[in-house]
């Protein structure tokens, strides 16, 4: 419980951590929170779009293991359900991914999700909501990553999105089973090599993948796992030549599209690895999508180190705490 506690939390914390930066120049947080980034979360830490989709996500799947096994057929609705209802509420004002507007705005028009979908997108929307799909407990590996896979293709069509959505989810569930953190890239890299033309037809469908120039499901999938395999390359060096003192969007991308956020969220984790704080305050100080590197960096630390990685204070502190704490006791019963 501790594990789950502290990735999903860790999520919320290194959102609303980096949510005020996310917006500032590189040289503009230096100036505001010093070398290292910000530390301290705010008396009433608010967070974005990002933990607000996370808790929809985590709702949607508690509802489809609620009779198991999970599949594409009983999670799709309550995701696309849950999804919608962001949408609609009146605290979806937290600068909100044009993506996510728009393919809920098409399905709320009526449209299935995969005309609903923007196709090209692989923006990082897809996947900095996806850690519930790694903390559920019990999970078949298929169900696992073909719901990680699933989340991000009703919003994010590109195959990128898709890889890095089931490389995000694996990475919080290799984290709170116990792999090190010095192993992460090189196992992030592998799964790249074994799915490489690996399509989720029973999760995905027949309909996604179809594209002008586009002639098979492994084709398509292929471009995915090739640019998330790029991303991840060299983090290890990045780590020692560009090191803790520099913006990590110059080691690993500034995290705007799937497979960078990933990537720079495990450089940040790779600087600090027995250090929380320091990550996500790392992560925070980004000149990229600060609140989205955060809030990945802080998934993944909390999964290593548990509910005591964090400032007990923070959890006092933290927007829906409530909810947070009802699915960290739900994934751990």
């Amino acid at each position: 419980m501790s594990k789950v506690k502290g990735s999903l939390f860790g999520l919320a914390f290194g959102d609303a951590l980096g949510a005020p930066t996310e917006f500032l120049s590189y040289e503009e947080i230096l100036r505001r929170y010093g070398d290292r980034g910000p530390h301290d979360l705010p008396p009433r830490a608010m967070v974005t779009d990002d933990t607000q989709m996370t808790l929809a996500v985590a709702d949607g799947l508690l509802s489809a293991l609620a009779e198991p096994p999970v599949t594409a057929e009983r999670l799709e609705p309550r995701l696309r359900g849950r999804f919608l209802q962001w949408w609609r509420s009146d605290d979806n004002d937290r600068a909100p991914g044009r993506t996510c507007m728009d393919a809920c705005a098409a399905m709320a028009g009526g449209k299935p999700w995969w005309e609903a979908t923007i196709a090209g997108s692989k923006g990082c929307g897809a996947n900095m909501r996806v850690a519930p799909m790694g903390l559920a407990p019990g999970l078949t590996d298929d169900e696992r990553t073909g719901a990680a896979q699933l989340q991000a293709a009703l919003t994010h069509g590109h195959p990128t999105g898709l890889a890095a959505s089931e490389l995000t989810a694996l990475a919080v569930r290799w984290l709170l089973d116990g792999l090190p953190v010095a192993d992460l890239p090189a196992a992030l890299r592998a799964r790249c090599d074994s799915q490489r033309e690996v399509y989720r037809g029973d999760w995905l469908g027949d309909h996604l993948w179809r594209r002008p120039l586009v002639e098979s499901p492994e084709q398509f999938i292929a471009t995915g796992w090739d640019e998330c395999q790029a991303a991840l390359s060299g983090l290890e060096d990045a780590v020692r030549y560009v090191g803790p003192d520099a913006d990590p969007c110059s080691a690993a991308g500034a995290g705007w599209v799937a497979e960078e956020a990933l990537a720079t969220a495990v450089y940040c984790l790779l600087l600090f690895p027995d250090s929380p704080v320091d990550a996500i305050a790392r992560a925070a100080a980004s000149s990229g999508d600060s609140d989205s590197i955060a809030s990945l960096t802080g998934a993944f630390a909390g999964a290593v180190h548990g509910e005591h990685a964090w400032p007990a204070e923070w959890y006092t502190r933290i927007e829906y705490r409530p909810d947070l704490d009802r699915l960290s006791t739900a994934w751990t019963a």
